[in-house]
């Protein structure tokens, strides 16, 4: 039986809509990951941050999901889609991470997926797209499995730690859904 507090669920995964009631876990994991995440991306890592990231998924543009161990219930991490336009463009672009210890056991690869099916059926999207560091080979990896297109590069397209920084633009549009090799 699924659970009413999940958008989605998977094997091995449920996604939900973020809230303000995760503050305080989303913040602590967000600390507990500062290395891990460097210089890929910044996460909220206090309560003010927080209440700032929360109100930005709150936009109607937004959507935030967390996603969950299904067997505890935990944070394993978190994939955002961000700035959709709608009209003829359709276009949504998504951003992510995982948590450790969940980092590398395939929760996000899941996640994705479900996040992607969700993308292209209920919110009616055409197309996303993830812009990713060239040195992410952890992320890399994760939109390749799931048959995205490498479109483009972007030369000090995101301020990150400090810094203006290079980006690869991947993209997948509905019809490529299915077509993906990995989970999904």
């Amino acid at each position: 039986m699924s659970d009413v507090r999940y958008v989605t669920e998977g094997a091995r995964v449920a996604i939900r809509r973020t809230t303000r009631a995760d503050g305080a876990e989303f913040v602590r994991r967000a600390r507990e990951s500062m290395e891990f995440h460097r210089p890929w991306l910044t996460l909220p890592t206090t309560e003010r941050a927080y209440l700032h990231y929360i109100a930005q998924l709150e936009r109607e543009d937004r959507e935030g999901f967390l996603v969950c161990a299904r067997e505890t219930g935990e944070m394993a991490g978190f994939i955002n889609i961000n700035n959709m336009v709608r009209g003829a463009f359709q276009c949504g672009s998504i951003g992510y991470g995982a948590f450790p210890p969940a980092a590398g056991q395939g929760y996000m690869s899941e996640a994705l997926g479900l996040v992607l099916r969700h993308a292209f059926g209920p919110l009616g999207l055409h197309r996303v797209e993830v812009n990713i560091q060239p040195g992410n080979k952890a992320s890399l990896g994760l939109v390749k499995r799931h048959g995205f297109r490498l479109e483009g590069f972007s030369p000090d397209f995101l301020y990150i730690e400090g810094a203006w920084r290079d980006h690869e633009r991947w993209a997948m549009t509905s019809d490529m859904l299915d077509q993906g090799t990995g989970p999904g």
